[in-house]
């Protein structure tokens, strides 16, 4: 591949196209690598071919300007973005520790970008040129776009508009927004002539006046609503204040009836526009048959671990429905699910299986999820006006079109593809809707897997699970069976792997021994551990930060500190050596002495093994709960268990508008 086939990375680069100067510049965390998985290249693509001239500026030393004077002053604007990842998330594990690699890099190097990448980004570009304008996007930015818990610092932080000093903030995907904008600018326009876009926050000056705006949709009169959030100075000083605000801001995810919110920060207005409209099947196909190179630019002399792991997957849809509260997927993509044509997607296949130098096998077919293709709304009229936070929680909506036959479809013309040896559905399996269909599971595990299926039952507390928006264990039970029977009937030995999360808010000593006692039980031995961690404007978060359920204001308790996640994660891997000692303690002061033994129902021996004796002895030191977690564990060990609440069966289904 020659350079020229890439958007242009560097000043050579930009003066071998014959441009004076770019159109916009992209200043993004993340290498270049010109695949769509990869926001700066999906939407630098879509510009250029709309007709702009993109530049690429990515990961710069941030501690100098020189590198954007270098690249050149762009006419139009900055586009700004701290990478596919928040980089907070990117840099340090849940435990606050630094990550040994960056995936977004070559050679998986770390300190390419800075914490908090996008506002110094936004600074730096100031700094080059003051006035260009500045937008920034991306997951960042997205899911800061107003006052947010930071837990890195463990501070309630202003919108990232405020540290970033950018004009405005394109939430979301982001290519509509971005579209608009640049075609506004082109014609003469101002920054400001940009304000009554979908999918947009800005910073009103103090001697501004609020705009009057009605946001056109699809079905329905314009939404004209506007609600008032509580002001940073509010929630950064009153826990229940930032729960409001977190209702509110989740009450309004809907596009279509999404209302306009409003947050003073200071004598400033935090104004945020309604999301932008879901994207058509026909808009999503434009996007992604744009001509992408699928590599890494040139001038990277290491492999790029995401581009290794991503270039042979092929993204099928965008968006998921099922509202878990842990996760920021619905925040930044929307609950809407959006597919792409099976025509486009094909297209996509044939082009891989082409290329010399694919080996035949694609890594995924999927997207946030593997199994919500083309699944909607049947009654549109209903979607316009729902304010459901989940179509799948508490139960699966009666309205939702639930089925796979549209994937299944996929999957086999994608199978059956000329030089197409494998297809892997590495994306998560939404279990509550696979159940549905025992031909795709039939599908899947005589041609899509590899011997093991990733699933995330999460955990088995019904407690927890309902903090989550999560089914309940018999879900899991049940999809776990037919999949062992689907396995079997294709005469294949394969295995789930299951993921739960330890430390999440409702999760105390007591519902992690009743996980690791289901896990052992069930013969479960996960590997690794997926620790909780407070990403924002998540209502899990909210939930960690001030201790109560934001959509029914009741309380959740939390674990914070860290040698109390040390004890969840442990309970998680009671049958490693290492966490002998460790388990052995919460068990004690939890009251549960029965799991202490030879007994078939026992997590450890009573004997310490020697293994534990000699990482003991090199200083793994255990780590013991508090105590109130030890007594309150006791309490509840002497009661009566309780089933976890949550339907079991597809025919256990209402709705709720």
């Amino acid at each position: 591949m020659d350079n020229l086939d890439f958007l242009p990375m560097t000043p050579s680069e930009v003066q071998a196209r014959g441009w004076d100067q770019p159109d916009i510049v992209f200043v993004s965390g993340d290498a270049y690598v010109d695949h769509p998985s990869f926001a700066n290249a999906l939407l630098g693509r879509v510009l250029e071919a709309e007709g702009y001239k993109v530049a690429m500026l990515c990961q710069p030393d941030w501690k100098s300007v020189d590198a954007w004077r270098a690249i050149g002053k762009p006419r139009l604007f900055y586009a700004v973005s701290g990478g596919n990842m928040d980089s907070m998330i990117n840099h340090y594990t849940a435990n606050k520790k630094r990550r040994n690699q960056d995936a977004y890099s070559p050679g998986g190097e770390i300190g390419l970008r800075p914490d908090r990448a996008t506002a110094v980004y936004s600074q730096r570009c100031r700094e080059a040129f003051a006035d260009v304008p500045v937008v920034i996007g991306g997951v960042e930015a997205s899911l800061r776009r107003i006052a947010h818990f930071d837990y890195w610092s463990e501070t309630v932080k202003p919108s990232m508009l405020v540290t970033s000093k950018a004009d405005l903030c394109g939430f979301g995907m982001g290519e509509a927004q971005i579209v608009e904008i640049a075609k506004r600018l082109r014609e003469g326009k101002t920054i400001r002539d940009c304000r009554d876009l979908r999918g947009v926050a800005y910073l009103m000056g103090k001697k501004d006046e609020l705009p009057e705006h009605a946001f056109e949709r699809p079905i329905g009169k314009p939404v004209t609503t506007t609600r008032v959030l509580p002001s940073y100075e509010a929630v950064k000083e009153d826990k229940i204040a930032f729960a409001e605000m977190t209702r509110t801001l989740h009450q309004e995810t809907n596009p279509q009836n999404g209302a306009r919110l409003i947050q003073a920060h200071g004598d400033r207005t935090l104004v945020v526009n309604p999301p932008a409209l879901a994207l058509e099947t026909d808009e999503l196909d434009e996007l992604y048959d744009l001509p992408y190179t699928r590599m890494s630019h040139p001038m990277y002399r290491k492999p790029i671990p995401a581009d290794q792991m991503i270039r042979d997957s092929v993204t099928i849809m965008r968006g998921c429905f099922g509202g878990c509260t842990f996760c920021s997927i619905t925040m930044h993509q929307g609950n809407a699910i959006q597919s792409r044509s099976e025509e486009s997607i094909m297209k996509e296949v044939e082009t891989m299986a082409a290329d010399p130098q694919f080996k035949g096998v694609i890594s995924d077919l999927g997207g946030p999820t593997a199994n919500m293709y083309r699944m909607r709304c049947t009654k549109p009229e209903v979607e316009a006006i729902c304010k459901r936070a989940s179509c799948v929680h508490p139960t699966v909506c009666k309205l939702l079109d639930t089925s796979h036959d549209p994937t299944k479809s996929l999957m086999k013309k994608a199978r059956e593809t000329p030089g197409i040896k494998k297809v892997h559905i590495a994306s998560g399996i939404r279990m509550d809707l696979a159940r549905f269909d025992d031909e795709y599971l039939e599908d899947l595990a005589e041609h899509h897997v590899g011997g093991h299926l990733k699933v995330a039952p999460e955990h088995t507390s019904g407690k927890v699970l309902e903090h989550m928006k999560k089914p309940a264990t018999n879900t899991f039970d049940h999809f776990a069976e037919r999949f062992k029977v689907a396995s079997a009937k294709a005469g294949k030995e394969q295995y789930l792997v299951p993921y739960y999360i330890a430390s999440h808010p409702g999760s105390g000593v007591e519902e992690m021994i009743e996980l690791a006692e289901y896990l052992k039980a069930s013969g479960y031995k996960p590997r690794q551990v997926q620790d909780f961690i407070p990403a924002p404007m998540d209502i899990a978060t909210c939930m960690y930060y001030t201790g109560l359920d934001p959509m029914s204001m009741k309380p959740v308790e939390t674990v914070k500190k860290l040698r109390d996640r040390k004890v969840q994660r442990a309970l998680m891997q009671f049958f490693a050596p290492e966490n002998y000692f460790t388990v052995h303690k919460a068990l004690v002061e939890a009251g549960r002495r029965d799991l202490i033994g030879s007994g078939p129902q026992c997590l450890i021996p009573a004997k310490a093994p020697k293994a534990a004796l000699e990482a003991k002895r090199t200083g793994d030191a255990p780590v013991r709960p508090t105590k109130n977690q030890g007594r309150r564990a006791e309490q509840k060990s002497r009661q009566k268990p309780q089933q976890p609440k949550g339907p079991a069966f597809p025919n256990d289904r209402s709705y709720e508008q």
